[in-house]
Formats: C-alpha cells, structure tokens, sequence
C-alpha cells in the first residue's frame, strides 16, 4: 500500500523492506510454506542468521540445550517463530544503533512473542499478531531516524506514550502510532496488523477497540500483552474489558494469556538456574 501523502510531504522516510524479508514474506505467503528454503533464505544473510540464532537462544524462548543452526531453531520453535525472529533483526537492522532505542526492541521481542502464543491459543492469525507485537512502537524508531536530536528531547520529556504522542503531533505534526502503521502498510503486514499499532496507545490506555474495525481481535492481544508486561495483576481486568469487543470468551482469553505468562516465566527461570 501507498505511504500516506501527509508523512511524504513531512519529508520522513519509511524504511523499505530489506530484500531477504521480502523474500521471506513470499515463502511464508505459500500456503505449502517450504521449511528448507526458509532455512537457505536466512542461513545465506551471515548477520541475519547469527542474529537469529543469538535471539532463540536466549532465555525467553526457553530451548533446551543450545541452537546451533537455522534449522534447528525451526525445528525446535517453529516457522512462525523463526521467521518472527528473523523480522525483527531485519526491522532492527534498517535503523540507527542508539541507546535510546534499546528498551524499545527489547519490548518488541516479548511483546511479539507474547501476542504469537497468545493468538496461537486463541486461533488468532499468529504470525499477524507476532508481527503487530514486534512493530508496535516502530515509529518511534522512524522519527529517531529523521531526527535523533529533536527526538531524542521527546523521549526524555515524555512520562508514558499518551504525552508522547501530543509531543511529537507538536514537534513533527504526525505521531509514533500513524508512523509505524504506514511502515507497516509498505512491508506488507496484514491490515489487523498494522490497525493494532496504529491503534495501540488509545487502546492501552482505555481498553476500548476500535468500533470501525471489522476484525479487532489483535488489539485485543496487544492490550493482554501490555498488562503481562506492565501490571500482571490487572490481567483480568483488562481480558473482562476486551475480549467481549473482539468477539472473544473472556474466560479462553484469560486462560490462554495465563498459560503463555507461565511459559514464559518457566523459560527464565529455567535460564536463570542453569
């Protein structure tokens, strides 16, 4: 899809898609997805597949025993996983090394991961919803990258991501949320995708889904996803405020949340006895 004309005409570029995750999208786009040729793809891009490798191993996938090779972590994790994975190195990798933006890939690596499993338990699209957590505060990175001085201010200024976003409709006249869904719009994420992060900020902080949105269940997982992350004592709070507007069972929401909560707490506990 086309780049809104109102973000060209602020002269902020939205990074294009590196080549081996266009590829990547084309293999996982076949519905006879061919598991070799997605391991070739990565193991051929050096950094791409060390980085990989380095992420899978750590303890918030909670492998036993160490990856060594692509196909081995596909074998352990799965394509989805993997392929996730891959994109946020590739994401990563289109933008400047900062300081200030490593608590922002650092969220999106559990915040994907979290609204994968949870989308796999619930039977929402989840590489859509791995993907929407990986991407969700990619616009953030977007106005570093055109402007780290002035950026850098708002980040520092900012108490949470709702001041954010008036700080930065102040300074650049378009905030982190549009951003990030027109970058995920030109990598050609699915469109429940790229309305979760457009939406993300009003629906952390209000718990209401979009009404104009046909399908609003990824928003629902980002808002799960913000509670485990932020305050996992409001978890059945916010599952009793949003499942019932995805057209969801509050109590399979709930359940699904909490058993990808306990694996992943397990996987670091696990890392951390080791």
């Amino acid at each position: 899809m086309p780049v809104d004309p109102e973000l060209r005409s602020l002269a902020i570029d939205i990074p294009a898609q590196p080549e081996a995750l266009a590829e990547l999208s084309m293999l996982l786009g076949d519905d006879s997805v061919n598991l070799q040729a997605v391991s070739a793809l990565i193991s051929a891009d050096m950094a791409l597949a060390a980085a990989v490798l380095k992420a899978v191993n750590s303890s918030l996938y909670g492998l036993r025993g160490r990856v060594q090779t692509v196909q081995q972590a596909i074998t352990h994790l799965g394509t989805r996983e993997v392929a996730s994975v891959t994109f946020a190195m590739g994401l990563r990798a289109v933008f400047p090394a900062a300081a200030e933006l490593e608590p922002l890939w650092q969220r999106a690596s559990v915040r994907g991961l979290l609204m994968g499993r949870i989308g796999a338990a619930l039977n929402v699209d989840p590489w859509a919803a791995h993907s929407a957590g990986l991407f969700e505060e990619c616009g953030k990175a977007v106005l570093f990258r055109h402007a780290s001085a002035r950026y850098r201010t708002l980040l520092a200024q900012a108490a949470d991501d709702e001041e954010l976003l008036m700080l930065e409709y102040a300074e650049f006249g378009v905030s982190h949320d549009a951003l990030g869904a027109a970058l995920c719009e030109s990598w050609g994420l699915a469109a429940p995708a790229v309305a979760s992060v457009r939406y993300h900020v009003l629906v952390n902080s209000t718990l209401e889904l979009p009404m104009q949105l046909p399908r609003r269940a990824i928003c629902a997982l980002s808002a799960l996803a913000y509670a485990l992350m932020t305050d996992p004592a409001s978890l059945d709070e916010v599952a009793q405020a949003v499942a019932p507007q995805a057209g969801l069972d509050a109590t399979l929401v709930l359940r699904g949340a909490r058993k990808v909560q306990e694996q992943i707490e397990a996987a670091v506990a696990r890392a951390a006895s080791d």
